[in-house]
């Protein structure tokens, strides 16, 4: 069985509210240290520069929410409201060190920790027309063709 043909667990962890950026700043901190993820997502509502839609269409969006914050050594700018995590991991014992993580962040309110399918395995046609017929395949399924590229985090290990 090569690489690509390897089916990796996915779990995702839906708190029970949205998190503020400095809640996401702390819990993505802690578990990008986590051994085996081999990537992962964030979802949750936009948060775009500028109005998209209304009597204020192209006006500046003075959202609180969107704002850089520092995962180890590397600042990324929050695009969404942190809502939902998705990860990709090396193997099952991982999703212990991940509620681990959970247990120790999400104290005053509960979240989900589920395992399934979540995140695209396979090259979808977006994949295909923004990185081309040999894309990475950490790469696939995390392309949006209206947005930049996702954010690329390593050397937390």
């Amino acid at each position: 069985m090569t690489k690509s043909q390897k089916v990796y667990p996915q779990c995702r962890v839906v708190p029970l509210r949205m998190l503020s950026p400095e809640t996401a700043e702390i819990f993505l901190d802690k578990v990008v240290k986590v051994e085996g993820i081999r990537r992962m997502t964030i979802n949750g509502p936009s948060l775009p520069k500028t109005v998209p839609y209304g009597p204020a269409r192209g006006k500046p969006n003075p959202n609180t929410n969107r704002r850089a914050i520092h995962i180890g050594n590397t600042e990324v700018e929050l695009r969404v409201q942190a809502g939902m995590f998705v990860f990709e991991l090396e193997g099952e014992d991982v999703i212990e060190n991940i509620r681990a993580v959970c247990d120790e962040i999400f104290i005053k309110f509960p979240y989900q920790l589920q395992v399934g399918k979540y995140m695209k395995t396979s090259p979808t046609l977006s994949d295909y027309c923004k990185y081309g017929p040999d894309a990475d395949e950490n790469m696939i399924g995390l392309s949006d063709p209206r947005k930049d590229g996702p954010v690329i985090l390593q050397g937390f290990k």
